[in-house]
């Protein structure tokens, strides 16, 4: 059963998805991958939802995989691993696709596909002592979930190298000076912070947010004159929006703007 392995909540135009794992510090085994899933197809499939919200129940955000459910059979952890990846991964694609902004409210240890996780939010805020580790390189394993792209992406490939190599934590200072999370703060604040930042982005331009998602993913591997017509083509399209219409309007008026995500 995956009942409240994975909690829901939408308040205004924010969807929370809460883990529900802690006794294991929400480590990722069959049931809760496949809760993390559906929770995902909900709320992507939502139009009225412009801000995901990812937190966790706990002391801990998402301890990567759950190695003991690979251990239990090491002939066959193999399958674990490919069980896991065939849920997580579109899960993980549609998170990226959708046009809502994703924030993470992440506190403890962010190991592997927690790490990866973490690195695909857009804003991030982490406690202040959490521990950021790839730990593949204790099992024998790769990078997954994106943790190879959203990393190298992010924080560029010298330090995930390292991380990979030596087995290298990343401080929650190293995390913000690097530009991967978005604030520090008590590990008793991050939800409701991570929350205000959350409601505060469900309340911009929400199709203008997601043509920009997609803008910058693409960038690295795009060339100049490519990304130009990319910037011009979402650029018009956002223009015949209503969003762009209330937000010139209010420009010129010089008043706050009140976007409707459209």
């Amino acid at each position: 059963m995956t009942a409240g392995l994975v909690r829901i909540a939408v308040s205004g135009a924010v969807a929370e998805l809460r883990l529900n794992r802690p006794e294991a510090l929400n480590a990722l085994d069959l049931p809760l991958a496949r809760a993390f899933g559906a929770a995902v197809a909900e709320v992507t499939g939502r139009a009225d939802v412009r801000a995901i919200l990812i937190t966790a129940e706990g002391k801990g955000f998402v301890a990567g995989g759950d190695v003991s459910a690979m251990a239990a059979d090491p002939e066959r952890g193999y399958q674990v691993v490919d069980a896991l990846l065939e849920v997580l991964n579109p899960a993980i694609l549609a998170l990226r696709q959708n046009d809502a902004p994703v924030i993470a409210g992440v506190r403890g240890v962010a190991a592997g596909a927690g790490l990866s996780l973490l690195a695909s939010a857009d804003l991030v805020v982490l406690d202040a002592a959490a521990r950021l580790v790839l730990a593949y390189d204790q099992v024998a394993g790769v990078p997954d979930c994106g943790g190879s792209w959203f990393l190298t992406h992010r924080i560029g490939r010298g330090r995930v190298t390292e991380m990979m190599l030596l087995g290298r934590a990343l401080t929650p200072q190293e995390a913000l000076a690097a530009g991967l999370v978005t604030e520090i703060c008590p590990a008793d604040e991050v939800d409701d912070r991570a929350r205000k930042l959350a409601a505060r982005v469900a309340a911009g331009p929400t199709r203008s947010f997601g043509r920009f998602r997609r803008l910058i993913d693409a960038a690295p591997g795009v060339a100049l004159a490519d990304q130009l017509d990319a910037e011009r083509a979402a650029f018009v399209a956002s223009a015949r929006s209503d969003d762009f219409k209330e937000g010139v309007a209010a420009f010129v008026a010089r008043r706050k703007p009140d976007f409707r995500g459209q």
